[in-house]
C-alpha cells in the first residue's frame, strides 16, 4: 500500500481548528508548538501520516513516571547434605569432606586430609550468625616401636660413624702442616740461590764503599776491581 505524502501544514491547520487544538494553544504557545514539531519531524524523517498519529502521543501526551520495582525478599535457606571422597589419583582417597544445614543458618560439617607427614587431620566446623567455629583434631599416634634389626643396623651406624669422625677430628691449636710439591721445592731453591747471590754481590759493593773512604782506598778499590773481574 502507497501512503500519501504527508502535507504537515495542512495537518497542523487542522489541529488548530479543533477542539484539541484550542485547549492546547490555551496553555502553550502555538509558535513554540510549531518549533517543536517541526524539529521533531524533520529529526524523524517522517513521511506518513500513520507515523505522525503514533508519535503526536508523545509528544503531546502527559508524562508517566514508572515507579521502580521493589526487590522481593530473599526465600529462607533450605536444608541441605553433601558429602564426597577424592584422591590424587584412581584407587587412593586422601580427603574427605561432608556438610549438613537444618535450613535455619546453621551448618555443620567436616574434613579429613592427608599431611605432609602422612598423618590423617581431621577438622570439624560449625557455621552460624556468630561466625566460623572449627575444631581441629591434631592427635598424632605414637611412633612405631624399632624392630631388633632395624635396632642393631641403627647401632652399627652409630659406631661406624663415630670412628669416621674420630679419625677426621684435629687437635684445636694444632695447624695442619702443609706438605711442599716438587715444583714448589724447585721454585724455592732457586729463589734461594738467586738471594744469596744479589746478597753477594751487595757485600762487595759495601765493602767498596768502605774502601773508597780510607787514604788507600783508591789503590784497594783497584785492587778489588781486579780481584774480581779479569782484564
Amino acid at each position: 500500500m502507497q501512503h500519501r505524502k504527508f502535507n504537515f501544514h495542512y495537518f497542523w491547520f487542522s489541529v488548530q481548528i479543533s477542539y484539541i487544538g484550542r485547549a492546547v494553544a490555551r496553555f502553550f504557545a502555538v509558535d513554540q508548538i510549531n518549533r517543536a514539531l517541526f524539529a521533531f519531524v524533520h529529526r524523524l524523517k517522517m513521511n506518513s501520516l500513520l507515523i505522525v498519529y503514533t508519535a503526536l502521543p508523545l509528544v503531546l501526551g502527559e508524562v508517566f513516571l514508572i515507579k521502580p520495582e521493589e526487590e522481593a525478599p530473599l526465600p529462607p535457606p533450605k536444608p541441605y547434605a553433601f558429602g564426597y571422597a577424592a584422591g590424587r589419583f584412581p584407587g587412593n582417597i586422601d580427603r574427605t569432606h561432608s556438610e549438613v544445614s537444618d535450613g535455619a543458618g546453621t551448618v555443620q560439617g567436616s574434613f579429613s586430609y592427608v599431611d605432609p607427614r602422612h598423618q590423617i587431620r581431621t577438622v570439624d566446623y560449625i557455621a552460624d550468625k556468630n561466625g566460623f567455629h572449627p575444631v581441629t583434631n591434631y592427635h598424632v599416634p605414637d611412633l612405631p616401636s624399632d624392630t631388633p634389626a632395624v635396632a642393631a643396623a641403627k647401632a652399627r651406624h652409630l659406631l661406624r660413624y663415630a670412628a669416621i669422625a674420630h679419625q677426621h677430628q684435629e687437635a684445636p691449636n694444632r695447624a695442619p702442616t702443609p706438605v711442599d710439591t716438587a715444583a714448589v721445592r724447585y721454585a724455592k731453591s732457586k729463589h734461594l740461590a738467586l738471594f744469596e747471590k744479589i746478597a753477594a754481590e751487595h757485600a762487595r759493593l759495601a765493602a767498596e764503599a768502605e774502601a773508597a773512604k780510607s787514604p788507600d782506598g783508591e789503590g784497594a778499590a783497584i785492587e778489588a776491581y781486579k780481584g774480581n773481574y779479569v782484564l
